[in-house]
């Protein structure tokens, strides 16, 4: 397993991964006009290239034999979806291939998340979260959050 930072030049890849994810994690408990909405606003070309391109903004992805399997979205400052303590650092997006959900690659993200916010030495770390699913839960108390 592979963590590395995405670039702004990596929009496609990080399009393909994010719909993908998104729709296995979401579909089951959305109508296909809402998730279609959904995928392309929220993974547009232009969405995805100001989210890149914004400097209080990190991804990061997870490759298994040179397959990008999941991300990692970071962000600090103004880019926090939530106001908080602008020193702080917000997981907002740790999103896995169903097919590799229990086999470490989330926690592997989540350390690596872990690690970004010791090298900047931010006050604390939380995780944002839109959507009222199981899944954020589980992964929360399985990393004992």
């Amino acid at each position: 397993m592979n963590i590395c930072p995405a670039i702004t030049t990596d929009i496609a890849l990080l399009q393909a991964i994010g719909k993908q994810t998104f729709y296995e994690t979401f579909a089951e408990t959305n109508t296909p006009e809402d998730m279609e909405q959904y995928l392309t606003t929220s993974f547009g070309t232009a969405k995805i290239q100001q989210e890149l391109s914004n400097p209080d903004s990190l991804f990061f992805f997870v490759e298994e034999e040179n397959k990008v399997i999941g991300y990692l979205k970071l962000n600090f400052s103004s880019a926090q979806t939530e106001p908080q303590d602008p020193n702080a650092m917000e997981i907002e997006r740790i999103y896995v291939l169903k097919e590799f959900h229990g086999s470490g690659v989330g926690q592997a993200l989540y350390q690596k998340a872990i690690e970004v916010a010791k090298e900047r030495r931010v006050p604390y770390v939380w995780l944002g979260y839109g959507r009222r699913t199981k899944e954020p839960y589980v992964f929360t108390k399985k990393m004992d959050l």
